[in-house]
């Protein structure tokens, strides 16, 4: 994650606490910053109560926009197209850019996204623009009453309709390299229910509609590799923690990751949602065309 020193001027023994509640913060907030170490002087890290003189500095995360905006808003909340290698959540201090980025230069750091949408998976992640809309967002997505359909380019010519009934759980032998999940008879329910839309016989791969009828982690990426249809660019299941580590850490080339797996991103993409908020009912539809561009990118040039 990005951070930044940012200067809050000079006091003369104001209680730490009290200089984050005058800029707005709450007192939980305020806690927590301090807590973290993120109020403090030029060589002193504040606690609650301290006296504090002279110039203090809170550290802070800084916020770096693109301009990427959403392709759907209300009042309360918005609905991002998000690209590919871009992280939902910023995921510590070696996080230069995620989509916080852009939520909380726009609508502030009470807005929040409500739902799982993993690095490398594009596509539709809804973002609610205060604390009850996100809560309320986050209930409806934790309830199942949101419907989402995923376009994926998969390895091999798959049946027309199918569905996978196949309970799966946390594997307990990733070795730390990345949380992977695993098939097993007393996991957690999960249903996912495959359309085929095509099949490109010169690449011998098939384009599906991917219906969820749970919501697990990794759901359709493992159910998929379960039936031996692994999404093309996978960088997780199937591989040695060699090649995962090189993947996760950016040292594979785009030649080798191809050769490898096929393209040289998860070729998984968010595609549409459908739910009911405050009255209203929304079906919004991703304007990325999944189809023509996995095709490109799993006919790349090595």
């Amino acid at each position: 994650m990005a951070y930044e020193k940012f200067s809050l001027g000079k006091f003369d023994g104001e209680k730490a606490f009290k200089i984050l509640l005058k800029l707005g913060y709450t007192m939980r907030e305020a806690q927590r910053l301090i807590d973290r170490g993120r109020l403090c002087g030029e060589n002193k890290i504040f606690t609650k109560n301290d006296n504090v003189f002279g110039e203090v500095f809170l550290i802070d995360y800084a916020l770096k926009p693109l301009g990427l905006l959403p392709i759907f808003q209300t009042d309360n909340f918005a609905v991002f197209d998000k690209p590919s290698g871009v992280l939902a959540h910023p995921n510590g201090r070696h996080c230069e850019y995620s989509l916080n980025d852009e939520i909380w230069s726009l609508f502030g750091k009470n807005a929040a996204v409500a739902h799982r949408l993993d690095r490398e998976t594009s596509g539709l992640i809804v973002v609610g623009k205060d604390k009850i809309s996100v809560k309320n967002l986050k209930k409806m997505f934790e309830n199942r009453a949101v419907k989402k359909s995923y376009l994926a380019l998969v390895a091999g010519k798959t049946d027309e309709k199918f569905r996978v009934d196949a309970s799966m759980d946390l594997a307990k032998d990733y070795d730390d390299v990345k949380m992977r999940m695993k098939i097993c008879e007393n996991g957690k329910v999960a249903i996912t229910d495959f359309e085929r839309i095509c099949y490109f016989d010169d690449i011998d791969a098939s384009l599906l509609n991917c219906y969820p009828i749970t919501g697990r982690q990794h759901q359709i990426r493992l159910h998929l590799f379960h039936m031996k249809h692994k999404i093309l660019g996978e960088p997780l299941y199937g591989l040695q923690r060699e090649n995962i580590e090189k993947i996760l850490d950016k040292k594979m080339s785009e030649s080798e990751r191809f050769k490898l797996c096929g393209a040289n991103r998860l070729l998984l993409h968010a595609n549409e949602i459908s739910f009911e908020f405050e009255g209203l009912s929304y079906n919004i539809k991703s304007k990325f065309d999944a189809k023509n561009e996995f095709y490109k990118l799993a006919k790349f040039k090595v």
